[in-house]
């Protein structure tokens, strides 16, 4: 039987604090053969080497040009093509230096229509030109929410931001042309300008000007992680025929939400998306892996997600065979994979529903409780225990992929007295009971000993799969909510004294944020 699809990728997000090892990358693009992928994107905004540009990616890990020659032949040798996936208007991280202010219209967004940012898109192609052997490359465009609207407006006033972008891609274009590149480019921003910022919407008519206008030699990716329906995706795709038949479809395996993953909503919009695609006769597709807000999740406890994509290309779509499948790839069990899932459904939520309580109750401020309410539930922290337990019994806590099973372990060990730990403070200090305030302040010293654990056992992970840069957010995260639960448990020991007559935080009454357990993207907001 023939596959479902012409070409089958993963694309990687190295941009954001976690840059994966060279030789973890032979490990993950050998892992991908195996499973029938045949292309490998490997997205780097500003994570690599430019010459006569030392600033950029600047501390954070970039890959040498070496490198880059390396990772390129990894996937030669393995039968994978590795297309590199740049970013040319925003998502760019450069502005922090002052090198390249003159190059900002504003936010992460380049000042289009100016010389010298044309200057340094030619640079990024010069690179990847060296580098890479494929003549595809992603050329990014995604997102720039505030396109034209900052230092552009001042120099060229209110214009047709459909025009200003069309006049960019001719610029990119032919830069690409010149170096042999075929671009593709995500699909968002026509969509956002077309529909007041909205991407997903129903019914989508592009202006037959612009349709006129749109080049026909440049694919566009259509990237949808949230919708498991099919015919939602069936309306989307044929919504994209408008501008070209050269569509590509970008699915997600979810691991940007935190330290774990979220198979479940990823395998379900990646059927809904791949089906759609093979309705539809859209013969390229690719699954990524975002790395939003750092990075903390392994590529690799997204596996039943991307077994799933790629059963779906050679026409399996039963359970039983998608886990065959599993323990012939990876040798693993695929339901033990999915473990990984369950801290954030702590309480059996519906898996369509993007929530992540494990990361949000493990920042949730043990005295302020931004939290407590709406996104605790009474019984989370014996759910967690309950949860650590079953992957500590599972097969694979001893095999290749142990120390992941260890890290998700250990996390919920400090979730089981984190997460109702402000609740129980909080009512003992009201009623004046001082011996379950004893009680707390005993689990805090045992709570603070199994976070340095977690720690301990991230940083192994983190180390094994990725260049040291990007940890010192993870150090300051994580270093931070230790200082923070020693000095609430001081607070609590100082009133227990005597030395002070309150606890200040406590005395205020907890006001609901959320109305139930939803996605709390960064750390930031669980601080007041």
């Amino acid at each position: 039987m023939a596959n479902n699809f012409d070409t089958l990728g993963v694309m990687l997000d190295c941009s954001r604090n976690a840059v994966m090892k060279v030789t973890e990358l032979r490990r993950f693009i050998k892992l991908l053969s195996k499973m029938g992928y045949n292309q490998f994107q490997l997205y780097i905004e500003d994570i690599y080497e430019i010459e006569g540009e030392e600033y950029f990616g600047y501390r954070r890990g970039r890959y040498s040009k070496s490198e880059l020659k390396e990772i390129s032949s990894i996937g030669e040798e393995y039968g994978v093509e590795v297309v590199p996936c740049i970013q040319t208007l925003a998502h760019l991280g450069i502005f922090r230096w002052k090198r390249f202010a003159p190059l900002r219209d504003c936010a992460d967004i380049l000042l289009v229509g100016e010389p010298e940012v044309y200057k340094l898109i030619e640079k990024m192609f010069i690179t990847m030109r060296e580098c890479f052997k494929t003549d595809k490359i992603h050329i990014g465009m995604d997102e720039a929410h505030s396109l034209g609207k900052g230092k552009y407006r001042t120099l060229h006033g209110e214009r047709n931001r459909f025009d200003i972008m069309l006049e960019h891609l001719d610029h990119v274009m032919k830069i690409a042309d010149k170096y042999g590149f075929k671009p593709m480019m995500w699909s968002d921003m026509f969509y956002r300008i077309a529909n007041k910022g909205t991407y997903y919407a129903k019914d989508v008519k592009f202006p037959q000007d612009i349709i006129d206008r749109f080049p026909k030699n440049i694919p566009i990716v259509y990237w949808d992680y949230y919708h498991t329906e099919k015919d939602f995706c069936d309306n989307m795709i044929k919504s994209h025929k408008q501008l070209t038949d050269k569509i590509i479809f970008a699915g997600g395996a979810w691991k940007w939400s935190g330290f774990i993953p979220h198979n479940n909503l990823g395998i379900g919009s990646l059927r809904a998306g791949l089906t759609a695609c093979i309705e539809n006769g859209i013969k390229d597709a690719m699954v990524t892996l975002w790395g939003d807000n750092g990075g903390e999740t392994s590529p690799y406890c997204t596996l039943p997600s991307l077994c799933v994509a790629a059963c779906i290309n050679i026409g399996i779509f039963d359970d039983e065979g998608i886990k065959q499948k599993f323990k012939e790839w990876t040798g693993e069990d695929f339901d033990e994979f999915m473990l990984f899932d369950m801290p954030d459904y702590v309480e059996g939520l519906n898996p369509e529903y993007v929530v992540n309580p494990s990361k949000y109750q493990l920042y949730n401020d043990c005295l302020l409780g931004l939290y407590d309410v709406g996104g605790v539930c009474e019984g989370d922290g014996k759910n967690y225990a309950e949860i650590s337990k079953k992957i500590k019994n599972s097969k694979a806590i001893n095999g290749e992929f142990a120390y992941l099973f260890n890290t998700v372990a250990a996390l919920c060990d400090v979730l089981e007295l984190k997460a109702e730990i402000g609740i129980r403070a909080r009512k003992a200090y009201k009623d004046k009971n001082i011996d379950e305030l004893k009680t707390i302040v005993a689990d805090y010293c045992e709570m603070i000993d199994r976070t340095e654990e977690f720690y301990n056992t991230f940083r192994k992970q983190w180390y094994r799969e990725n260049k040291p840069f990007g940890f010192a957010a993870q150090d300051l995260r994580l270093g931070g909510l230790i200082m923070r639960m020693k000095n609430c448990c001081n607070e609590i020991e100082e009133y227990l004294a005597g030395e002070t007559p309150t606890i200040m935080e406590l005395e205020e009454d907890s006001l609901p944020l959320i109305e139930k357990k939803e996605m709390i993207y960064t750390w930031r907001e669980c601080i007041s």
